[in-house]
């Protein structure tokens, strides 16, 4: 079935909310029924929680849903497995994974993590040496993943390990999804600046992986990694926002209440990088309009790169304009959140946990890289080891 028109999407959402009006239906059953009619994301297969209608048509479904007060699905959450792993299952998986783990993923009954980077393998995430060696119809893994956002409370995992160390490290790797509660996989917290452990570092030894769960071809792993790391770079830096939306509404709204603490340089500096974060938004919502006809492309990496700059620049702003106040920090206690709240803390907290908005979905270093290479059509780096084995790079 193809819907290609807003007001029969419009129609269908009112159908939805008259047989499973919000304020009596239970919030998972309601959400389950919404993926079900095919309004969970329609660009999605009819049978997927979609209606194959254009991703531009989304909004319309979404603006129904929030006018009868119907409930969302906590993307926060689940942002990893909405904006990651979904749009690789979909484009990788075969049916019967498809049918497993897209509903539940989207009502969000199963959280998902991502065990790409290594202590070894970080920004040069292809070196990565995690191995999976087939054992029958199993896949034995054995090796360790850091910076696992979520690994303590999720039920699944998308994961990249090496499946031939004798080709050259892009082309021996495969793609797995691995289920974080079989023997083996152990979680252990990574306590950061904040004092939180919202990371992890995540062990395996001994995993079996049914094959039934590779996605993708055996050694072709790299291509389907290439699929999750764009999605997530759009998913973090093109998150639609609105005006003084993120990191700069708590500085705009502190400028505002407190003029005492006022001076010409931080209004010139605030300015600046109001103007900046206005210029990001609305090419975050270009972004997202290229995305209704295709595929993510490198753009993504531009809006991720541009996306830690300015955290790190408006919260250093705001802990200087707070003076004193910025100093303050509300709780050290070692927690293990559910997801990151930057605009629900103090300016301390922002402060601290914006110097990790660098690191994470790629480093700044290489994110210029993309940029430089993939949308500015700049020459390559030199790459001395792309054509040798894997094992036989130093490490």
């Amino acid at each position: 079935m193809t819907t290609a028109d807003a007001a029969e999407l419009r129609r269908l959402t009112r159908e939805l909310l008259a047989a499973h009006p919000p304020a009596t239906t239970d919030r998972t059953d309601f959400l389950k029924a919404r993926f079900d009619a095919g309004l969970a994301w329609v660009h999605y297969p009819a049978g997927l929680g979609g209606l194959d209608a254009p991703r531009s048509l989304q909004p319309a479904v979404d603006a129904e849903l929030a006018a009868a007060g119907a409930p969302d699905n906590d993307p926060r959450r689940i942002g990893i497995g909405l904006g990651m792993t979904a749009p690789t299952i979909l484009g990788f998986g075969t049916d019967e994974q498809k049918e497993r783990f897209l509903r539940p993923l989207w009502v969000g009954e199963e959280v998902w993590c991502q065990l790409f980077s290594e202590p070894g393998a970080g920004s040069d995430l292809a070196a990565l040496g995690t191995r999976a060696v087939r054992d029958g119809e199993d896949w034995v893994v054995d090796g360790q993943k850091v910076w696992t956002s979520s690994a303590h409370v999720a039920r699944w995992a998308i994961l990249i390990a090496r499946t031939d160390p004798d080709l050259p490290k892009h082309r021996g790797i495969s793609y797995f999804i691995c289920d974080m509660t079989d023997p083996g996989v152990e979680v252990r917290p990574l306590r950061q600046i904040t004092g939180e452990a919202e990371f992890n570092e995540v062990f395996l030894t001994g995993v079996r992986i049914p094959d039934s769960r590779r996605l993708g071809p055996v050694g072709d792993g790299w291509k389907v990694a290439r699929t999750t790391l764009m999605n997530e770079r759009v998913s973090i830096g093109g998150s639609r926002i609105p005006r003084e939306g993120g990191m700069i509404g708590p500085v705009a709204r502190t400028w505002r209440e407190r003029p005492e603490l006022r001076t010409h340089d931080l209004h010139q500096r605030l300015l600046n990088l109001w103007v900046e974060a206005e210029v990001a938004r609305l090419a975050g919502e270009r972004l997202r309009q290229q995305l209704v006809a295709g595929q993510p492309g490198p753009e993504g990496s531009g809006m991720k790169l541009a996306f830690a700059r300015l955290n790190q620049e408006i919260s250093g702003l705001e802990v200087e304009l707070r003076g004193e106040e910025g100093l303050l920090y509300d709780d050290w206690t070692m927690r293990r959140p559910d997801l990151v709240d930057f605009t629900g803390r103090d300016a301390g907290y922002r402060y601290l946990r914006s110097k990790g908005n660098s690191i994470e979905g790629g480093t700044s270093e290489v994110l210029l890289n993309i940029v430089a290479e993939r949308v500015l059509g700049l020459p390559a780096e030199p790459r001395n080891d792309k054509d040798a084995a894997w094992k036989d790079l130093s490490r």
